[in-house]
């Protein structure tokens, strides 16, 4: 017969009868199940069926039931009851939930705990929670997380209430004894209230989502769109370098002509002088000989009547005495006419390359937003100096090179070493060529924040005022507001006031220099700069001296952020 095991299991343990016995209401139970579950109810006097509830006064004895012990006994030795737990569920892996009643090395999978029992069934164990009467109220839950974490470790509780106030689940027992006064409620109105900021998280989540494949798709385009461009870029750069290669060969070729087409034209005068001058060798030879001859004439009359007729010339009336001069000019001057055509072209390629250099770096898939706040724009900060080598002389460093100061009495006569200038001007000791951001802290009469090129000549200067030529960008404040200088040129910054500290925002790569007033926690745009840089720039600071503020000391310091 094909026996069902699950018909012969206690549905206390939940497990195959062990030494059943069977109750006057005819159901069948483990001999210890059925006793201990009578036990716990004796001082109630209550004995009664765990599965009909039906009543027995005064306490039935138990008696093993033989025939069902020999079928259990078929059932194992058949191993019938392994065939039906590998058919109603699998085995559970290390990082499933094993279920509590399974016997054996190897327990099946659980697919449901019950929160009144505490404890985790498999399929097969968790049939009586469907079929008893009393266990169909227990709470059932699928079974994703181990009983353990939901319960409490010290009352070994299940921890069915939240505590608001310390923000964690405890049990009922803790709620009494330590969160006497705290704010809690129910683990059931807490997930009410969190599952609320759920949905708005979820909303929120999702939005975010909507925007972030937007910019994804946004991202593709421009990245197909650059690559595009850096194809364009390609095939144009070989097409330029293509064409100057083309000419340069063109130009070879008709130097190459020319020199070719002189040396044979110079060569046929050449020859043809040559040949003249042989014939006419060749004469002066003949003649030679003749007067050679007639000089050993003893004949007086044959040699008068001879020597009248070899008296005549016999030279070309074309070619005349030191025909032949060695010019000065050779081919050589044509070489070095090229050598030096060679080291221009050289020379212009080395100039252009910083700036096709530069223009390349500049170009990105996409353009980084500008900073808005201040931890923004901090990220940007470098630990910034001004140089120890480069400032003028009327003025000192010191707090380890980030304060500036001039003061106007060292110009008094008994200074008379000392320069007296209308502009003090010191430089920053770092290169900048990438993004930076900094902040300028200024007491003066009239003061200016700038950045620079090296010098022309390859050297920092302090002699000339910054935004007065074509390599400095600054922005002069006084108290009668700001005004930006570059150039020679000055524009006024509308609706300025006088600040006593300038950030500066440097995009060395975007071509932008920004310049911000900064009062309390604002950042104020005063003017920005859009151009493209060439060259590695450097804060600098200035100080305007009239002379009206004799004995005043004048002092500017980069802010350490």
């Amino acid at each position: 017969m094909e026996l069902d095991p699950n018909h012969f299991c206690c549905s206390v343990c939940l497990d195959l009868l062990k030494d059943p016995v069977t109750i006057p209401c005819g159901h069948s139970y483990c001999k210890s199940c059925i006793e201990g579950f009578w036990d716990q109810n004796e001082e109630k006097g209550d004995y009664s069926c765990p599965q009909c509830r039906e009543s027995f006064s005064p306490r039935p004895v138990v008696r093993r039931n033989n025939i069902l012990a020999k079928v259990v006994e078929t059932l194992k030795s058949k191993d019938t009851l392994q065939a039906s737990s590998n058919s109603a569920g699998a085995c559970a892996s290390p990082a499933d939930i094993s279920c509590d009643f399974c016997c054996g090395t190897d327990p099946n999978k659980a697919t449901m705990s019950c929160l009144t029992c505490v404890a985790s069934y498999c399929p097969a164990h968790l049939e009586p929670h469907y079929s008893v009467p009393v266990l169909k109220k227990h709470q059932l839950v699928s079974a994703t997380v181990p009983l353990q974490k939901k319960t409490c470790a010290k009352h070994n509780k299940l921890m069915e209430v939240y505590c608001r106030t310390d923000k964690m689940c405890i049990c009922c027992l803790c709620m009494i004894e330590k969160h006497h006064f705290h704010h809690t409620v129910s683990a059931a109105a807490e997930r009410i209230e969190q599952q609320k900021q759920l949905t708005e998280s979820q909303k929120k989540v999702q939005e975010r989502g909507k925007d972030r494949e937007k910019e994804l798709k946004e991202l593709l385009e421009a990245l197909k769109d650059f690559k595009k461009s850096s194809q364009t870029a390609v095939e144009t750069s070989d097409k330029i370098f293509g064409e100057l290669i083309w000419y340069i060969q063109k130009n070879c070729s008709l130097a190459k002509l020319l020199i070719t087409t002189q040396e044979k034209t110079a060569v046929a005068q050449a020859e043809g002088l040559q040949l003249q001058l042989e014939e006419e060798i060749a004469k002066l030879k003949k003649r030679d000989a003749e007067l050679e001859q007639i000089s050993h004439v003893e004949d007086n009359i044959h040699f008068i009547q001879t020597f009248q007729s070899l008296s005549a010339s016999c030279e070309s009336p074309d070619l005349p005495s030191g025909l032949v001069v060695r010019p000065k000019h050779t081919f050589k001057v044509v070489t070095d006419c090229m050598s030096k055509l060679k080291e221009t072209i050289a020379s212009l390629l080395k100039e252009t390359k910083p700036s096709i250099t530069t223009k390349v770096s500049a170009v990105n898939v996409l353009l980084q937003p500008e900073p808005k706040t201040r931890e923004e724009f901090l990220r940007y900060q470098l630990p910034l100096r001004l140089h120890p080598g480069f400032f003028s002389q009327n003025m000192t460093l010191s707090n380890g090179n980030l304060r500036a100061t001039y003061c106007a009495a060292q110009t008094n006569a008994s200074h008379s070493c000392i320069i007296k200038r209308n502009t003090e001007q010191v430089w920053g000791r770092e290169a900048l060529t990438e993004r930076c951001y900094w902040e300028v802290r200024l007491h003066g009469s009239t003061w200016c924040v700038a950045v620079s090129y090296e010098d022309a000549i390859g050297a920092f200067s302090y002699h000339s005022e910054f935004g007065r030529d074509k390599r400095s960008w600054s922005l002069e404040c006084s108290s009668k507001g700001c005004s930006f200088k570059h150039n020679d040129q000055s524009k006024n910054v509308s609706g300025s006031v006088c600040y006593s500290q300038i950030g500066v925002f440097l995009d060395y790569l975007e071509g932008t220099v920004s310049f911000y007033g900064i009062c309390s926690t604002l950042r104020i745009l005063l003017h920005r700069v859009h151009t493209t840089f060439t060259e590695p720039l450097y804060p600098c600071i200035g100080f305007k001296v009239d002379g009206s503020q004799e004995g005043e000391a004048y002092h500017a310091e980069l802010v350490k952020m």
